[in-house]
């Protein structure tokens, strides 16, 4: 009996070891940048079979009024006294011009090239969740930066878990740690695409992605390089499926308006004349927003079913950058109304990781429980609660509601999912925690 209990001692033994071993092996790094979204995946796999994110629904509590009168741009409000989190609506990549009387120049309308390509670009295949970052470095490369995607990670998602990588953020990297010039504007159209093309531009976008090998609609960046418009068709650099992806121009329109048709612009400094004269109006911000909103308004009353619903949350995220805040909310309220009615496997249920609008309208105009409401939905329904973002909404509402325990306590996990994520600091300096 005696050996018999050294013997199950001993495999126990063997087996604790075989078990760290087995554990210290998996965190090497070269072990855990090949294995480590494998185990990702498994786990995402169970927690979203028995809690599927997309049942997961926001209903306001609240409501806005639907006025949306025809647009006007009003002015920003004073800086309120909690910081932003410095999304879409509070990010310039360069200082906006002082108004002028002299009018801005129009986009040059010489015809365009049947075709036009541009080669540069060092195609890279992402590490795992590392979109944002593989993305921006092929980018920057058409320009001469000799980085890669291990560069511009560290800066933009210094957890590797974290789930999205702003645009305002991939600007800040180009306008911190690059000799580069960058311009990020909404409400774009294939012709805005081409004609950057053919001017020696590249143009970075993000757009709805899905029917691949992961679960539901995502978020995606995707470097545009060539047109051709005998098909109709665009060449894009992807991280994910490879170099000189063939697109066609009505699949990336459609994709691209879950992003309120976003658009970065990447070039050196002595070339900023040409980006202005491409743009014509659309360089000042102020404009482009409501150009945005104008063209989203419009999609409300011809679209419908989930594309209405893009269009309805694209209209709130251009009023809210413009400073309605009100206006803004109500067409949150709009978007999440129809929300329930899109067939489940399309649902874009990870629209908040992407665009934090509805929180910047919520809040700012007192729905602090639509705020808290809108955040624990979001974190609830991911495989792990890693949107630092959603955590200093919520903390910021539940300190406007006199909950300072639980707001400290919001802040102090965005801290954990992303160290030294300045918003989440400034807000704990508030609140003495």
């Amino acid at each position: 009996m005696g050996n018999m209990k050294k013997n199950i001692l001993k495999i126990v033994a063997f087996l604790l070891i075989a078990i760290a071993a087995c554990v210290g092996i998996y965190f090497l790094p070269p072990v855990y940048s090949r294995l480590s979204w494998r185990v990702d995946e498994l786990r995402t796999r169970i927690k979203y079979a028995l809690n599927p994110p997309e049942q997961a629904i926001f209903v306001p509590q609240a409501s806005t009024p639907l006025a949306l009168p025809t647009l006007t741009v009003t002015p920003l409000p004073p800086t309120p006294t909690l910081t932003p989190d410095c999304g879409a609506a509070c990010f310039t990549a360069t200082p906006t011009p002082p108004p002028t009387e002299t009018p801005l120049p129009s986009p040059t309308p010489t015809p365009l090239p049947l075709q036009a390509k541009l080669k540069g670009v060092k195609h890279e295949y992402q590490h795992w969740n590392n979109c944002g970052p593989a993305t921006l470095a092929m980018a920057l490369s058409f320009w001469g930066w000799e980085g890669t995607q291990t560069d511009t990670a560290p800066v933009l998602k210094p957890n590797d878990r974290d789930k999205n990588v702003m645009p305002y953020e991939m600007a800040a990297y180009v306008q911190d740690h690059t000799n580069l010039r960058v311009q990020i504007r909404h409400g774009g159209d294939l012709e805005t695409l081409r004609r950057f093309i053919a001017s020696g531009f590249p143009v970075l976008i993000e757009k709805g992605f899905e029917g691949v090998d992961f679960d539901g609609w995502m978020g995606h960046y995707e470097v545009l390089t060539s047109y051709d418009l005998d098909d109709d068709s665009f060449l894009a650099q992807d991280s994910y499926q490879g170099p000189d992806k063939r697109l066609s121009g009505p699949d990336i329109y459609a994709n691209w308006r879950a992003f309120n048709f976003i658009y970065m612009i990447i070039y050196p400094a002595e070339r900023e004349a040409e980006v202005m004269a491409l743009m014509g109006e659309q360089w000042d911000e102020m404009a482009n927003w409501q150009f945005a909103a104008d063209k989203a308004k419009a999609e409300t009353t011809t679209l419908t079913g989930r594309d209405q619903y893009f269009a309805w949350y694209n209209l709130g995220s251009s009023l809210t950058s413009m400073g309605q805040y009100s206006q803004a909310a109500a067409a949150f309220d709009e978007a999440f109304r129809l929300y329930p009615s899109i067939p489940e496997k399309t649902r874009p249920w990870r629209m908040v990781w992407y665009q934090t609008g509805p929180y910047f309208a919520y809040y700012f105009t007192g729905r602090y429980q639509d705020v808290i409401d809108l955040a624990t939905t979001t974190l609830d329904a991911m495989n792990e609660p890693v949107l630092e973002e959603s955590f200093v909404w919520r903390a910021r509402a539940r300190a406007a509601l006199g909950d300072k325990e639980g707001a400290i306590a919001d802040l102090n996990q965005a801290l954990k999912v992303h160290a030294d994520f300045r918003p989440a600091l400034d807000e704990l300096a508030i609140l003495g925690g």
